[in-house]
């Protein structure tokens, strides 16, 4: 499993010319997949915020950069076909890591609310990618200004990720990352809510705030 953040400016097309930053977050968040794929999936769910209840992304669906005022289009798994559903930033980001990574196997996109029913559902091995940031309110430049919880509540994120303690995910107040525009509040509830119980080996690569939104990268294997 790996949890990474999905900024838009992870794309290369989207930042142009590449700033530390996203250079050291590109590198974690490859280490991280590097260590999703040592398990050998033949399976990824990329799970992240925006997918209805029940609606599933896989072959042929695209996600986009109109909103960056790119023409360009990304394929989520295979290549995009007419029709296919269009993609949340959150999975086009999980797809393009993937496609880094060189992963494959088959994806399949899904909402929090969705990830227990189809881990269930999917034979083993399968691998999950939990796709979402930190507090935008980490900096009194950030999205949301600053908020003097942010970075605490950040922290907590990062130490639950580097314990691999899914119940403290599974705990975390959905109401307070609601507030502070953490936006992968969802995500880590879900998955620490499907683990919760499980012994889990992690890896914590990456905790930064460089641009005032908390971005964490980590990976755990869970037996």
């Amino acid at each position: 499993m790996a949890f990474c953040p999905a900024p838009p400016l992870l794309l290369p097309a989207v930042e142009g010319r590449a700033g530390p930053e996203t250079v050291l977050l590109r590198a974690a968040c490859a280490d991280a997949l590097s260590g999703l794929l040592d398990a050998a999936p033949e399976v990824v769910v990329v799970v992240g915020d925006g997918p209805a209840p029940g609606e599933r992304f896989g072959d042929g669906d695209r996600g986009d950069l109109r909103g960056f005022g790119l023409d360009l289009q990304l394929p989520f798994d295979g290549r995009v076909r007419p029709g296919g559903a269009r993609l949340p930033l959150a999975h086009t980001v999980g797809g393009w890591l993937l496609d880094q990574a060189s992963f494959a196997g088959t994806r399949v996109g899904v909402g929090p609310a969705d990830l227990a029913q189809l881990l269930r559902d999917l034979p083993a091995p399968v691998g999950v990618l939990a796709m979402g940031d930190g507090s935008a309110r980490r900096t009194v430049k950030a999205p949301g200004y600053l908020d003097a919880a942010a970075e605490p509540f950040d922290t907590a994120v990062a130490d639950a990720l580097a314990a691999g303690d899914a119940a403290a995910l599974a705990a975390l107040d959905p109401a307070e990352g609601e507030r502070l525009l953490a936006a992968g509040v969802p995500t880590w509830r879900a998955v620490g809510a499907a683990f919760a119980g499980r012994h889990v080996t992690a890896r914590l690569h990456h905790h930064a705030a460089p641009f005032g939104v908390g971005y964490l990268v980590a990976d755990w294997v869970v037996a």
